[in-house]
């Protein structure tokens, strides 16, 4: 009988730190996963200015490349003719090489950097 008493008296004295600790470790997760949001957040705002800031320079560089090119042939449909075949080559470049320019990198850095998040936690 007194077993259970001590087993008993012993879950009342410790159910308030293990409330605490139920509640401490909620409000770990909590945070990291705020953390996690905040950074994946930071990363994509990032790549939407950087992909738009891009467009923009290509676009222009190929208003740019598209003028001369038609003052070098005297023409405004040969110089932006060549130049839209040249930004046709590219896309298609950039379409076969996606694998090893884009898909395969980018699998890797997601890769890093769970890694790092979770030697941060440890």
């Amino acid at each position: 009988m007194s077993e259970q008493e001590n087993l008993g008296s012993f879950f009342k004295e410790n159910a308030k730190l293990a409330k605490d600790y139920f509640e401490t470790r909620m409000e770990i997760y909590r945070l990291m996963g705020i953390r996690i949001f905040a950074k994946s957040a930071g990363y994509f705002i990032w790549i939407i200015i950087s992909l738009f800031l891009f467009f923009l320079f290509t676009v222009f560089a190929g208003v740019v490349l598209s003028l001369w090119l038609s003052n070098m042939t005297g023409s405004y449909i040969a110089g932006f003719g060549i130049t839209t075949g040249v930004i046709v080559i590219i896309i298609l470049l950039l379409t076969v090489l996606r694998k090893t320019l884009f898909v395969n990198p980018i699998i890797k850095t997601f890769i890093n950097h769970a890694e790092e998040d979770h030697e941060e936690e440890e």
